[in-house]
């Protein structure tokens, strides 16, 4: 009997087909789908500190902004900024490509309409936080200019289907006079509604190594404070779309 039960726990936790791989991405690239439009029903706080330090590791600058992802009275949704001090900064600055990751890299979704754009490689099993996930490598399969994309890793809830910790860094086309480098971060979600696994920290510590300078890194951001924003106002992003008029699709935004 114990052997017996051994036995199906083993085959339990086998490695899927090729085909029950393909089968699995899409199905967690509908999760993510579904996912990606429910957060766009919710508010939060996003907290989010960069720390630049010399070689022995002393403090030599930072750059902080908090902001609230809020609905306006026409439910529009808007980016509030609550607080942001001056930066310090003395060493690094922050791109337009650095804010760009912040908000759709950093916090990586992988939707049907995106996973298209990425090979997803399956790597294997592995236990993260005591739950069963399913690893795979992603990178962009092609790359436009203006867009950012992520490569790296996933762990993939193999119950819920959905995006459960993320690890890599952000790439894109770069002038060839461009001398920005993009930190490693890991990104970790947290089931927040009983449904849908949100974004709640990101951190990164690495070594960014320029072409006349090292600096050392640190920055985290925090997700706080989801909460589903409930009216009987139909809520759209920018200007009010006409009835007699399909609706554009919702851009996800941080």
């Amino acid at each position: 009997m114990v052997s017996a039960i051994l036995f199906s726990l083993a085959l339990a936790q086998a490695d899927p087909s090729p085909a029950e791989v393909e089968k699995i991405i899409a199905n967690f690239a509908a999760k993510e789908s579904e996912f990606s439009r429910a957060r766009e029903n919710y508010t939060y706080r996003q907290t989010a500190r960069l720390v630049e330090m010399d070689r022995s590791g002393r403090t030599t600058g930072r750059w902080e902004m908090v902001s609230d992802i809020v609905f306006d009275p026409g439910g529009r949704r808007n980016e509030k900024v609550v607080r942001s001090p001056v930066p310090t900064l003395t060493q690094i600055s922050l791109s337009p490509e650095d804010e760009q990751d912040m908000r759709s890299v950093q916090p990586f979704v992988l939707t049907t309409k995106d996973v298209g754009n990425y090979h997803v490689r399956y790597l294997g099993r592995e236990t993260l936080d005591e739950i069963g996930c399913f690893v795979f490598a992603v990178k962009p399969k092609k790359m436009e200019t203006g867009q950012r994309y992520f490569t790296g890793m996933i762990w993939v809830d193999d119950n819920e289907l959905q995006i459960v910790k993320t690890y890599g860094r952000a790439r894109g086309i770069l002038s060839k006079k461009s001398d920005q480098q993009f930190p490693k971060f890991e990104t970790y979600r947290e089931q927040i509604d009983g449904k849908y696994w949100f974004p709640t920290y990101t951190t990164a510590n690495d070594i960014l190594v320029f072409q006349d300078n090292t600096v050392p890194i640190k920055q985290t951001i925090k997700y706080e404070d989801y909460r589903q924003f409930k009216s009987d106002v139909k809520i759209t992003f920018g200007d009010e779309v006409p009835a007699a008029t399909p609706p554009a699709p919702a851009k996800p935004k941080p």
